[in-house]
């Protein structure tokens, strides 16, 4: 890949072409923006591996940690290619695997090695199960790693009436407007067809982690995100 200090706009406006652009974005000197970076996902489904994938995709260091009956859901949703989840594929490009049994004294002690060495976890699990599981960011993370950025990806947030609920894309289109305004004049609500609410909340949770990598670089401390 050609060095980006060396692409050169066009047109009298200063502008760059969109095959510039794409050699740019996320690369310094030729090495990824996240190169060092080391992020925990603890990601099932859309939420949170779609954030992982975004972070892994700027050059980070992603480790998912599955669970050891059957690991990420969507790994049996199809289609399916030469027997693996086309979805789980794109969802978790550039990432690194290890199956961890988080209920165990063993895997938890496992996971508290790892997330010493973390400067990102990411984690979309209901709001409290890790707090049962003794993981939890204020009791028990923050004191490992005071440096630990943790984003926690929910439905509806780690706290009020809603919290505890299951969150799905389709629920959070519907409470959001988005399906009142997709589909034909007098229709009814109609799902816009891919998961935009997961997605969305995905890059938020992305962009939170990062911008408080840049916070860390001046407090020497973590944060706490909690996106839905």
């Amino acid at each position: 890949m050609r060095d980006p200090s060396r692409s050169k706009p066009v047109g009298q406006s200063g502008s760059v072409t969109s095959t510039n652009i794409k050699e740019m974005v996320g690369r310094t000197n030729g090495v990824p923006t996240l190169h060092g970076i080391r992020v925990l996902e603890v990601g099932n489904y859309m939420a949170g591996p779609f954030c992982g994938m975004q972070l892994a995709d700027l050059g980070a260091e992603v480790i998912k940690i599955e669970q050891p009956d059957g690991g990420d859901q969507v790994r049996l949703t199809g289609p399916f290619i030469q027997g693996e989840s086309s979805p789980f594929v794109r969802l978790n490009r550039n990432k690194r695997s290890i199956v961890l049994d988080l209920k165990s004294t063993a895997g938890k002690q496992i996971y508290k090695q790892l997330v010493k060495t973390a400067d990102i976890v990411v984690e979309n699990l209901r709001p409290g199960t890790m707090k049962d599981l003794g993981l939890d960011y204020d009791n028990v993370l923050k004191a490992l790693n005071p440096r630990l950025v943790y984003v926690a990806v929910s439905g509806w947030g780690q706290d009020g009436p809603m919290s505890q609920l299951a969150g799905l894309d389709i629920m959070a289109q519907a409470r959001s407007g988005l399906m009142s305004i997709t589909g034909e004049p007098g229709s009814d609500p109609l799902k816009v067809g891919v998961p935009m609410c997961d997605l969305v909340c995905a890059l938020y949770g992305a962009l939170a982690a990062v911008s408080a990598l840049r916070a860390r670089e001046e407090s020497d401390e973590g944060q706490y995100i909690d996106v839905s």
